[in-house]
């Protein structure tokens, strides 16, 4: 389809960028700065820009001004994404040559609708279905067919206290088929699978309220929940004493991040098809 620079400085935001344009068959080109963002576009040159405001270094603005003041890039769509909007910071944006703005936390699917409208000849994703009765559920967005989960209806607890991070895994999960719960912290998910039918909790490590560590304690003390799978995955605590730590309290799996979707599936199929 299309080749999208992405230049953000947050790991988590530009995993979450690049995940979903492969999603959609683009080709993702990612810089983690403002300076390596100018080089990868005079280098590329590509079909449109997404670029972060608050940067170290360059900050979105004077990239902006330097992308549009090149005889070969000025005419390639700059969209702007920021975590912090005040009033006024929209209209800044424009006048610094950006052709579009939006908000982080980002929704996965106003995030591509929004580029294809820069995108000449591109098809805008499908919007969402509506919603589906109880046993069905919906497909809402484009996805690889080797990436659907083998059997749909299945029910995953994501935990995480981090809005990226929940964005993330929802706009893998849900595409894959399967229906997801959220709980940002150990309490509200450990109340949510006593409540209601879980298949496997997927959860972080590191949470203000209360750590992964203490939630799976729990869970396999639990007679009802004991046996049910549980998956880690985290981004900060990447150290061998935190996996044999989740591995000795019975996790099934240790995964760390940056992780590839098609390897985060493949791993929750294989814990789903082992109960």
């Amino acid at each position: 389809m299309a080749r999208i620079l992405v230049i953000e400085d947050n790991p988590i935001n530009l995993e979450l960028m690049t995940y979903l344009l492969r999603a959609w068959g683009h080709e993702p080109i990612s810089a983690t700065d403002g300076q390596a963002g100018l080089d990868a576009a005079l280098r590329e040159v590509p079909d449109l820009v997404v670029c972060d405001i608050q940067m170290p270094g360059l900050d979105g603005y004077e990239v902006a001004r330097a992308l549009k003041a090149d005889a070969a890039l000025a005419s390639v769509p700059l969209l702007a994404v920021t975590a912090y909007a005040m009033v006024g910071d929209h209209d800044r944006a424009l006048r610094s040559g950006f052709d579009g703005h939006f908000d982080k936390p980002i929704d996965p699917a106003q995030f591509m609708t929004e580029l294809a409208r820069f995108l000449p000849g591109v098809p805008a994703p499908p919007q969402p279905a509506p919603a589906p009765p109880p046993d069905e559920v919906a497909v809402q967005r484009p996805i690889r067919p080797e990436l659907r989960a083998p059997t749909p209806g299945l029910v995953l607890l994501m935990v995480d206290d981090t809005d990226a991070n929940l964005a993330f895994k929802l706009s893998l999960l849900e595409p894959a088929g399967y229906q997801v719960m959220t709980a940002g912290g150990g309490d509200e998910a450990f109340a949510l699978a006593r409540a209601q039918h879980v298949d496997l909790i997927l959860s972080d490590v590191v949470m203000h309220e209360g750590n992964g560590f203490e939630l799976l304690e729990r869970v396999r003390a639990d007679a009802a929940l004991h046996a049910m799978p549980f998956v880690f995955l985290t981004a900060t605590a990447r150290d061998d004493a935190s996996r044999d730590r989740g591995l000795a309290l019975g996790a099934d799996a240790y995964l760390v991040r940056p992780i590839e979707p098609q390897s985060l599936l493949a791993e929750l199929r294989e814990q789903l098809s082992a109960r």
